[in-house]
């Protein structure tokens, strides 16, 4: 069987990337944002954060790559903070599922 985590897949750089805000800017923010491929999820929060950010890639140097030349690149990201996956233990639920008028259908 063939799990697809960080802790089994080598080809795959995982990281969170929690992200500060000029707040008059989070919504272009958060479209630029999910316009770029490596991001995987994004989250508007309230606390330390403004946003939080799964970003995956295929290596390292690929990640470097998208949040010094494209992620903090957007007009009203002051600063980020990365937290890289060392392993992952469980997955959301919704990622095997997709939305249809409000209700989830599992793909398998």
């Amino acid at each position: 069987m063939e799990t697809n985590d960080s802790s089994t897949n080598y080809d795959r750089f995982e990281a969170s990337v929690n992200i500060f805000v000029d707040p008059t800017m989070k919504a272009q923010v958060i479209d630029a944002l999910s316009k770029l491929d490596n991001i995987e999820e994004i989250y508007e929060v309230k606390g330390e954060f403004d946003i939080v950010s799964i970003v995956a890639t295929s290596c390292l140097e690929e990640f470097r790559t998208v949040l010094q030349k494209k992620i903090m690149k957007i007009k009203g990201i002051k600063s980020t903070i990365t937290s890289v996956v060392l392993k992952t233990h469980k997955r959301p639920k919704s990622e095997n599922c997709i939305n249809i008028n409000r209700t989830n259908v599992h793909i398998p």
